[in-house]
């Protein structure tokens, strides 16, 4: 699977952050999906995120995602992963999947993740993102 991850807003208890505004942040999964039955499945990814601001731009951080995999049928799908980022954050990720067309070789989607986290002396936050990709 390829997909571009952008987190549109981040929410905390400190600040209300918008992508955007003074930076981008940019994330490029690399993820593997297993499926047991054809409604549960695992999931797994790995994000490097890369964060452009002044000028210049670099990885800011890499995120590890595991999780359950669940087939909601009409080709909508729900990832509940668990997160670490070597920032040292941690928390979940709720991942709402939606197949938007389908071809002989792939499948393209959209989706919205919610990240939640947790950690490193900072408040707790919620992200609001957007996904798209290809699974083939």
């Amino acid at each position: 699977m390829f997909l571009n991850r952008r987190p549109i807003t981040t929410l905390s208890a400190n600040h209300y952050e918008a992508n955007f505004s003074h930076y981008y942040v940019v994330g490029f999964p690399i993820g593997l999906n297993l499926w047991k039955t054809a409604k549960l499945g695992f999931s797994l990814e790995i994000v490097p995120i890369i964060r452009a601001e002044n000028g210049t731009s670099r990885v800011a951080n890499i995120l590890f995602h595991s999780g359950v995999l669940v087939n909601f049928g009409h080709d909508f799908t729900l990832a509940s992963r668990l997160s670490f980022e070597t920032s040292g954050r941690y928390g979940f990720s709720p991942v709402l999947n939606k197949i938007v067309k389908r071809s002989k070789t792939n499948s393209y989607f959209v989706a919205l993740p919610i990240p939640v986290r947790f950690g490193n002396d900072q408040p707790t936050s919620v992200t609001a993102g957007l996904q798209v990709g290809i699974v083939f």
